[in-house]
């Protein structure tokens, strides 16, 4: 299967040089094919640095003119039985000396407009705070659990009304089978109280472990699923009907929603952060978060506070196997 990736990579961000010397034809103009001369470099030099196998066509198109001075761009197609590559852009230099790739990035915008926090659930600051992480969360992951056994309270007790933290839904219903109706629960309560959804999710990642009861099973863990979004409810005094019609319809379309959003932003391993646009992704030492939450307010023009003491870490623990994150499968 044809692959410019192989092809590309040796290329990014560095202009690479081709033989200078004493030649019979001089560089083309933009516009014109480049000299047969000239080609031969190009390909000779593409080749041997990227370990193009011999049975694949390079095909080099005319020169173009370009906004970067004293570089003009070619077009190279690789090819072979029939099959092609996508077309990638070269620079070449006016006199013909220097062949390079250059990939131009859009920065314009705001980095923590890349996952909006809007309809959902927040702990710690307000809307405006400087600092907006969004968590893509899966109930039933034990390396959830130890995240958000680090987080709360040790953020909001750290940068209080500095940070805001929401949650998104992305459950890795190949590996999990409750983590999706444990989403759908707690967002069913979320709609009338945002401070029992967060206290739902705190006792569910607290004992997810036992949720299968000693049976070890996807209905009992559903019905603890249940009671424990109901009991909530009663605490916060919710409409009891409404919450009950909203547990038994099991609607996930948000859900997927959600978890669409997430594939979107190359999500695909839980527990995963995204501080002012920046992903945080494993349930790692939070003296890391720590350091990025910190950058993310010298950005926004903040003076980070001093550090306090760290809440020992009594939630769910992960397996002993090194990971500190689940994967979609196959990832």
């Amino acid at each position: 299967m044809l692959t410019a990736a192989r092809v590309v990579r040796p290329f990014l961000f560095a202009f690479m040089l081709a033989t200078a010397g004493c030649h019979a034809q001089g560089p083309s103009a933009p516009g014109e094919k480049l000299s047969p001369d000239l080609a031969r470099r190009v390909e000779i030099l593409i080749r041997s640095r990227a370990n193009v196998p011999p049975y694949y066509d390079v095909n080099i198109g005319p020169r173009e003119k370009t906004d970067i001075p004293g570089y003009d761009q070619v077009t190279v197609v690789f090819s072979t039985e029939g099959k092609t590559s996508k077309p990638m852009t070269f620079l070449i230099s006016s006199d013909g000396k220097t062949l390079g790739q250059f990939n131009k990035f859009d920065i314009s915008a705001d980095p923590k407009t890349l996952v909006s926090d809007e309809g959902r659930p927040a702990r710690g600051g307000p809307p405006n705070a400087p600092v907006v992480i969004v968590g893509f969360d899966d109930l039933e992951c034990p390396f959830c659990a130890k995240m958000h056994a680090q987080l709360f309270p040790a953020l909001t007790m750290r940068y209080k009304d500095q940070v805001r933290i929401v949650y998104r839904d992305f459950p890795l219903n190949d590996i999990h089978p409750w983590a999706m109706r444990g989403a759908v629960d707690v967002n069913c309560l979320a709609a009338q109280s945002p401070e029992g959804y967060w206290n739902a999710v705190d006792y569910i990642h607290a004992h997810a472990s036992e949720m299968g009861g000693t049976e070890k099973t996807l209905t009992r863990a559903n019905e603890n699923l249940d009671n424990v979004v109901r009991e909530e409810g009663k605490r916060q005094k919710v409409n009891e009907a409404t919450l009950n019609a909203c547990i038994a319809k099991q609607d996930d379309a948000a859900i997927r929603a959600s978890i669409a959003l997430g594939s979107k932003l190359n999500v695909n391993a839980t527990p995963a952060l995204f501080v002012n646009g920046e992903l945080f992704e494993g349930a790692l030492p939070i003296e890391y978060l720590y350091r990025m939450i910190d950058n993310a307010l010298i950005a926004e023009g903040k003076t980070p506070p001093p550090p306090v003491p760290l809440p020992s870490l009594n939630n769910a623990t992960p397996s002993e196997s090194g990971e500190s994150v689940d994967h979609k499968p196959g990832e």
